[in-house]
Order: C-alpha cells, then structure tokens, then sequence
C-alpha cells in the first residue's frame, strides 16, 4: 500500500516537474511530512534523493541539445559547496520548528517568484561575481537544509538578470540541481539508515516517468496559468506548515 500511495505523490511530483520544470522538492518534503509522517530532516533527505533522480533525467535530453551552460553550472554549485556542505551536516541537528519555518519562508520566495514577469531575452551575459557568489551561498543553504535544488532562485537569476535564455537557463539548472543535491546528499550520511526508503524510490521512480509524460505535453498548456496555480499551491503548503510548526 505504501508503495502505491509513493507512485501516486510521485506522479504529482513528475507533472509539477514536467510542465513547470522546477518544484519538485518543495511538493516531495510537506508530502512525505504531512502524507507518510516523516521527520522534517527524514523528509528533506529522502527529497534529496527524489529530486537528484528526476533532475538527472531530465538533464540528459537538455544536454543533447545543448542547452546546458556546464562551467555556469559548476561554479555556482562549487560556491555553494561551503553552505551546502556545512548544512547538510547540521540539518538532523535542527529543532523541527526552525526547519519547517525556514522552508516555509523559501517557499514563499518562490511562490513569488512564480508571479514574476519574465524580461525579454537579449544576448546571454555573465554574471557579477558578488551576485554569484550571493546566489550560490543561498542555493547551497537552501539545499543542505531543506532539501531543495533551488532550480526556482537559479533560473530568475539567469533569465531575469543575465538574459539567459530560458532553455539554457532550465538545462544549467538542472545540473546545478543535480550537483547540489549530490553533496548535500552526500552529507545527509549520518540519518540515511533511519530514513524508511520505500515511499521515496517508488515517488522517484513514478517522478521521472510522469515527468517525461507531462513534459511533452508542456507546450500546449499555458505556461502562465501553470506558474500561477503553482504559486497558489506553494503559498497554501507555506501557510499549512507555519501553522503546524507555530501552532499545531
């Protein structure tokens, strides 16, 4: 039974995944918190684990095309290695209350950022170094702590500030999240004994095939309507957990 309630969350996690190309973690965490009775740092290191999965699937087409910037890539998860890392070996030592309202407060953020209005693509641009290096402090915390790949924080910054676009933007950040989820995996190692395994393989695995199935339906659905919804649920998840942390 377990393992047909993991296939059905991880199809709702590959269909956020295939039509909006970010999410993943911020719908597999509250999921196995809120549906499976996870610990905040159980759930946030088996999201690793989803996420690092479907992220990698969807790397290999972006890499066919090209649609990858691979030194971008690489020095932003090398800057974030020192937060990710540091993190990642701290989480299992955070109170549930800090971690629950921590990622709330991301996932306002990137509610928000749902709602923004993209810039016009121009010539591709490199970043400014106390930009990157902001911006790959913070996908690192985000990532060590939560379990998040922070592809909703990386793609803003390349299409809305550097006018990447969008394509590239997707595939690099996709392979920022795949390394980021890697290390911070990686220093998970202390609580992946503890963590019950068979609810995040069968949500990998049910991820990675929907979303494959929902990307290439992607094109027909408005992406605007699919980015508002998404902020609607993000916010909704944000205010149920400030509540269960706070109150409940």
């Amino acid at each position: 039974m377990l393992i047909i309630e993991g296939l059905i969350a991880g199809a709702l996690i590959g269909s956020v995944l295939g039509f909006i190309g970010a999410g993943g973690a911020m719908l597999s965490v509250p999921i196995l918190i809120y549906g499976f009775d996870y610990s905040a740092s159980h759930a946030s290191t088996a999201a690793l684990a989803v996420v690092l999965l479907a992220a990698t699937s969807g790397l290999v087409p972006k890499f066919k095309s090209k649609d990858v910037l691979i030194k971008e890539a690489l020095i932003i998860s090398g800057l974030g290695l020192i937060t990710n890392l540091s993190t990642s070996l701290i989480a299992h030592q955070l109170s549930e209350r800090f971690i629950l309202t921590g990622f709330s407060l991301v996932l306002l953020v990137a509610g928000s950022s749902m709602l923004i209005k993209p810039f016009n693509s121009g010539p591709e641009r490199k970043m400014s170094a106390s930009v990157l290096i902001l911006v790959s402090l913070a996908i690192g915390s985000m990532t060590g702590l939560f379990g998040i790949g922070g592809g909703f924080l990386a793609i803003p910054v390349l299409v809305l500030f550097f006018q990447v676009p969008q394509n590239k933007a997707a595939g690099t950040s996709l392979l920022i999240i795949t390394l980021n989820s890697i290390i911070a995996f990686l220093g998970h190692y202390k609580i992946w004994l503890d963590v019950n395994w068979t609810v995040p393989i069968a949500m990998a695995i049910s991820a990675v095939v929907i979303s494959q199935l929902a990307s290439g339906k992607s094109a027909g659905v408005s992406p605007i309507i699919l980015k508002r919804a998404f902020a609607v649920l993000l916010f909704t998840i944000s205010t149920v957990t400030l509540l269960n942390a706070w109150i409940f």
